[in-house]
């Protein structure tokens, strides 16, 4: 078993990191954070076989904090580490913020070179990731995250304050920044300093920032479905979703009934077309139209019904009988119209999928009854 000791494991990229490991039996976790001893943490890295080092001051409340959070506490770490005289791989959580002349990248900047001093003395594997701005579940609103704050605000309808929408924001996801550092605990690197980018990195604005988390908190009205097909899109709606009050995770949709029963749109996108679910009275049929380009799928999850065809060129009726238990999907072609009878006891519940989103300006819907004129379902 390989032990992994993870500083700042109480932080943003720790705790989600140690959920992924801890689905591995092959692996013990030290995690340390502010206010356990030591003692603890040098005991763990005189056996550590891998230490991935989290830990680090952002947003100080004087500015010399960065040097003992982010220069001496590093220091700490590698001097602890060469007492042991073994060659553990040290993984540093650095920042691309290196690269610009300000006290915090400054400060990882002189972590980097401490990292290197380490491993070119004691001949182990120094990996240095450079980590762009990192956004996921569990990041904290209102510190040092613009997408876990507007994600906050947004799904909580307080306001945001834009400084330029024009601003361009690089972005990876934690999710992947936690592949990555699993990959260094299972994979053995040879000695000397690596530079790793963490993939896929994604860049947008401020302004298209927002409006995806706009448009995310307008779904259970719109009913629309972001561009999921996007992989930085699919990512950020889950981490929207993450930032959701625990008493709103539900909501209610308008439901449209009348004597026959009730439906009510489920969800709608602009390349997948829509779902929607009805109840049918018993004795009651739906539908007697037809499409000249819209298709449709009928799955029936409750009751039992039949589902009546007939090509709008000729008389021959095609029947589909089936029940809830089945789960049998009926496929609704165009240029035939079709119908939906309950023909149990009790009520009838449908789930149907529209290949397009419903315009009322241009339905692609036309009344023709199924069956023949006198003849009743």
């Amino acid at each position: 078993m390989k032990k992994v000791v993870i500083t700042g494991s109480q932080g943003f990229i720790g705790r989600n990191l140690i959920a992924g490991l801890e689905q591995s039996e092959e692996v013990y976790i030290f995690g340390f954070d502010v206010g356990q001893s030591l003692e603890a943490l040098e005991t763990a890295l005189a056996e550590a076989d891998i230490v991935i080092h989290l830990a680090g001051v952002n947003r100080p409340e004087a500015v010399e904090e960065f040097t003992t959070g982010n220069v001496e506490f590093t220091a700490y770490v590698c001097d602890t580490l060469a007492r042991g005289r073994r060659s553990v791989p040290l993984v540093l959580a650095s920042s691309i913020q290196v690269e610009r002349n300000n006290p915090y990248g400054r400060s990882k900047l002189e972590a980097e070179t401490l990292v290197k001093r380490y491993s070119e003395a004691n001949d182990a594997p120094g990996i240095i990731y450079r980590l762009k701005n990192v956004f996921g579940k569990w990041c904290r609103p209102n510190y040092n995250s613009v997408v876990a704050t507007f994600c906050h605000n947004i799904a909580r309808d307080l306001p945001i304050t834009i400084s330029n929408p024009a601003n361009t924001l690089d972005l990876v996801h934690i999710d992947d920044v936690v592949e990555q550092f699993i990959r260094e605990v299972h994979t053995a690197s040879p000695a000397g300093v690596h530079y790793r980018e963490v993939t896929p990195a994604f860049q947008t604005t401020l302004g298209a920032l927002t409006e995806h988390l706009r448009s995310f908190h307008d779904i259970r009205q719109t009913l629309r479905l972001p561009d999921l097909s996007d992989l930085f899109v699919r990512k950020l709606y889950g981490t929207y979703l993450s930032y959701l009050d625990t008493d709103n995770f539900a909501y209610t949709l308008q439901q449209r009934c009348d004597p026959r029963g009730c439906l009510a749109e489920f969800v709608k996108s602009s390349t997948a077309g829509q779902i929607f679910v009805s109840t049918t009275k018993p004795g009651i049929t739906r539908g007697n139209h037809y499409h000249h380009t819209k298709t449709e799928k009928f799955l029936v999850l409750q009751g039992e019904a039949i589902i009546r065809f007939r090509h709008i060129e000729n008389g021959d009726i095609l029947e589909y009988p089936v029940k809830g238990e089945d789960f049998r999907v009926v496929d609704i072609p165009p240029g035939y119209t079709h119908s939906i009878e309950n023909v149990g006891d009790s009520e009838l519940v449908t789930l149907f999928w529209a290949s397009e989103i419903f315009d009322p300006d241009n339905p692609d819907t036309r009344w023709l009854t199924v069956l023949p004129e006198g003849v009743t379902e």
